[in-house]
């Protein structure tokens, strides 16, 4: 059912595009993490501060929070644990002694070498299940949302 064919004065909770996206960034979401969770012991929020660290050097927590609009607490406790697990470390910063940014270890960039590739494979099989035209519409579609909410 798509959301036009619902009565506008009645949610109907499952063909509410808001919830639809939720629950496919959820879905989605876990579809990559069953693969990093059993090679690498990482969860999505570690996930996260992996591939940001690794795209963005010197990234600060507050970066990570607003970039991957996740809560800062859950990004203080993925960047604790993975400075625990020696994959990222803190650099010293000399423009703000607050917010000290953010690189990945030795160990961290060998991870990261690990799961960019198993990251854009899964893209890839996530994406199979549309023909090239859709994937470009998706894709555009997307973009559009983002552009739409600023993000």
């Amino acid at each position: 059912m798509t959301a036009r064919s619902t009565d506008r004065s009645t949610l109907r909770l499952p063909a509410f595009v808001p919830f639809r996206l939720n629950r496919l960034a959820g879905a989605v979401s876990e579809h990559l993490a069953a693969s990093y969770r059993k090679r690498f012991a990482l969860e999505v929020p570690e996930w996260r501060v992996i591939a940001t660290v690794g795209q963005e050097r010197d990234s600060t927590a507050q970066f990570i929070a607003a970039s991957t609009r996740m809560h800062k607490t859950r990004v203080s406790r993925a960047i604790a644990h993975l400075i625990r697990r020696g994959l990222i470390e803190r650099a010293a910063s000399t423009q703000d002694r607050r917010e000290l940014p953010l690189r990945l270890s030795g160990a961290g960039r060998r991870l990261y070498a690990q799961l960019v590739p198993l990251a854009l494979a899964r893209e890839q099989e996530l994406l199979s299940c549309m023909g090239a035209a859709e994937r470009h519409a998706f894709l555009g579609a997307l973009s559009r949302l983002e552009s739409h909410l600023k993000l």
